[in-house]
């Protein structure tokens, strides 16, 4: 007699949540605890992004395209750091 193998249904709420409500909750608290400490580390606080934040957004609308162009070196010099990393980690999955 063979069992029909189907996976666990899963509620919309732990779909959303990607998990166990509970477990999520106690990992974005711990994460915020983190962040939280070195932000106040650095003295940063919400008020300043948000500040900056919408600076940026004034500066990008002023500027025009000129913020973006300057993004484009931004995001090679990430791309240089993410992308082997990225490979780096496909690759070893793969295995």
């Amino acid at each position: 007699m063979t069992e029909d193998y189907r996976p666990e249904q899963r509620s919309p709420l732990v779909r959303f949540m990607g998990g166990s409500p509970v477990a999520v909750i106690i990992r974005l608290l711990l994460l915020s605890l983190v962040v939280g400490f070195i932000m106040s580390f650095f003295d940063l606080n919400v008020g300043d992004l948000v500040r900056t934040g919408m600076r940026v957004f004034r500066d990008a609308l002023r500027d025009g395209f000129g913020m973006f162009r300057g993004m484009g070196g931004y995001i090679l010099t990430g791309a240089a750091v993410v992308v082997p990393i990225w490979l780096i980690m496909r690759l070893t999955r793969a295995r």
